[in-house]
């Protein structure tokens, strides 16, 4: 089964030096980890490169401890001229626990040329994948 373009998966494990003084994911890498998420959403479905123009929400919803493998799941929302909407969840786990919900996030990304200039993002195929 294939993945459809904009839509990603990305495992990793917070490490001690990515913790806070309490030992959980600090704040900054846990946005860090949900805008790589969107960017490689972001360009999947635009088959090109995206910058982030803006986050119109992030939530930290749990604590992650050190030691827990963390799953971002990101997927585009919604498609305009050149801009996009991206959501990202993030699951946390240890070994023996279901995951649980501890990240979510909604990402403005928009398609950019070699220049860094917005450019319009090619619909075309994106018709063909819902037919």
């Amino acid at each position: 089964m294939t993945t459809p373009g904009g839509t990603v998966e990305l495992k990793d494990i917070v490490f001690p030096d990515q913790a806070n003084h309490y030992g959980t994911l600090f704040a900054g890498h846990g946005l860090q980890f949900m805008a790589k998420a969107a960017f490689l959403a972001g360009r999947s479905l635009a088959r090109r490169d995206v910058v982030m123009a803006g986050v119109t929400g992030a939530e930290f919803l749990s604590p992650i401890p050190v030691g827990h493998v963390l799953t971002l799941r990101a997927w585009v929302s919604r498609v305009g001229r050149s801009s996009m909407t991206v959501c990202v969840t993030g699951l946390a786990e240890t070994l023996g626990a279901p995951q649980e919900e501890v990240l979510k996030g909604v990402f403005e990304m928009v398609a950019v040329d070699a220049a860094g200039r917005p450019v319009p993002i090619d619909r075309s195929y994106l018709d063909k994948e819902t037919a």
